[in-house]
Formats: C-alpha cells, structure tokens, sequence
C-alpha cells in the first residue's frame, strides 16, 4: 500500500487528516465526459477486518453473516422508485442472468480503464461470486431504468470495508460504487440523477445510515463531477491500494451543490 494520509486515533480508527483540497473537489469541472465510471478492487476481499468481526462480536443483535441478518436492510425489497430521468430500480444481481451482460460492460475500454475487469468471462465471475457469497457486507446490483438494464452497483457498508482504515468512518456508513454500462446512456446527466435518487434511497431504507460515501479516483473527473452535482462533498484526498482518491460524502441533511 502507498502511504496513505491517515491517522490512527485513540479508538485504532483511521481518520483522513486535513488535506488542501479545492472546495468543488478534484475534478469538479463538467468536462463533458462521457461516461461514470468506478473501480471498486477494495471491495474484492470480503472478510471482514479482524478488529471489526471483534467489535461486532461484542454487540447483542449485530448480524454476522446473511445467515443471522442482513447488513443492508433488504435491498432486495427496495423497489422501484421515480427519479427525473425515469424509474429506476435496484434489482439484487443474478449471476445466471447477469454475467454476460456485465462481463460485456466490464470489457468496454471506457470501463476496463476503471475497474481492471477486462478479459475472460471467470474474471467477472469472480468478482461478483466473491460479493455473493460473501459476509453481505457489500451487495451487487443491475440498475434498470424503465426496465432496461443500463448500469451496474455495488451498495456496501463502507464501515465493515477496507475503506474504514482511512477515515472516521460512522456506524452504518454506506458506500457507493457505479458504472454506467450502456454508453447511449452516457453524457446525458443520468449519472447524477440517479445517484442522487440512490443516496436518498440509502437513507430511505437505511434509518441508522446518516452518511453515504464514496472514494472515485480524483483523475476520474466525470465520476467525482457527477458526485458532486449529486450533493457529495470532497473531505480530503486519501492514498487507497492502487489510487489516490477523493473521499466523498453526502450527509442525510442534503448538501446543495454550488
């Protein structure tokens, strides 16, 4: 790992330290880009980190794998919901239904220069086998939009992630990450759009979430541009496994972009 700007408190929580950071975040310029795009290798690994499976085992109630409970309260109930560009919905992945069309996506230049994916069909497969049969800490979903299959997530509990070793990270934070699949639905502002509908539905569904987050790569200029028109705040930038990125964060009290 490169050295990350982190800072170990008192509790063994890493915590971004203060980082100069453009107000509008890295990469907030509407460049035109045409595509979101998001690489998501630190949700690979899904055993969950030694101090946090000793934390959980201390709390009365706390689920520990699908089996006793769900991390993410159903999202699998979730439903469709109406957004401005059309209803969306996030529909929990089918690996026999989904693979090929996600392996495409993942095989899309655009794409690949993100997520890292590109090759064989097992290479996806692993990927998503490793989510779904993981500790439900980190959920993979199509989204569609009026009932056609156009983007690929992955809602997970940023507090059980690898992510948490670098910042304050809260109870129940929940994180964020997003490729748009079908390039006719890209450099329509449907990025934005939908992840702001997505966060509000975190928060909807997910009562004790009070913040959703995000780590897009700063050279990601249409990802972070699109998190920011999406009401995500850049709090600093943090050296992660592989990229230096800028932590994002959307409160449950709607942060107006400028």
């Amino acid at each position: 790992m490169r050295g990350a700007h982190v800072s170990l408190t008192d509790t063994g929580a890493a915590e971004a330290l203060p980082v100069p950071v453009a107000p509008d975040c890295p990469g907030s310029a509407d460049t035109g880009a045409s595509a979101l795009l998001w690489d998501s290798e630190e949700t690979l690994d899904l055993r969950l980190p030694a101090e946090f499976t000793a934390l959980r085992s201390t709390l009365p109630g706390q689920a520990t794998s699908p089996r006793d409970g769900d991390l993410l309260d159903g999202i699998h109930t979730w439903g469709p919901i109406p957004t401005p560009v059309g209803t969306f919905e996030l529909a929990p992945l089918r690996l026999d239904r989904d693979l090929p069309l996600i392996h495409g996506w993942m095989n899309d230049p655009a794409v690949a220069e993100f997520w890292e994916l590109a090759g064989p069909q097992g290479r996806t497969e692993r990927h998503l086998r490793a989510q779904l049969d993981g500790d439900g800490r980190s959920v993979p979903c199509l989204g569609t939009l009026d009932g056609t299959a156009m983007s690929y997530w992955e809602i997970y509990r940023a507090d059980l992630d690898p992510l948490a070793r670098f910042y304050r990270a809260r109870p129940h934070d929940t994180g964020i990450h997003l490729l748009i699949g079908d390039a006719a639905h890209r450099g329509r502002g449907l990025g934005s759009a939908l992840l702001t509908a997505v966060a509000e539905l975190v928060m909807e569904r997910r009562r004790a979430c009070t913040r959703v987050v995000a780590e897009p790569d700063i050279r990601n200029t249409p990802s972070v541009t699109a998190f920011r028109k999406a009401g995500f705040r850049c709090r600093a930038e943090v050296d992660l496994p592989g990229k230096r990125a800028a932590l994002m964060i959307r409160d449950r009290v709607r942060q107006e972009p400028s």
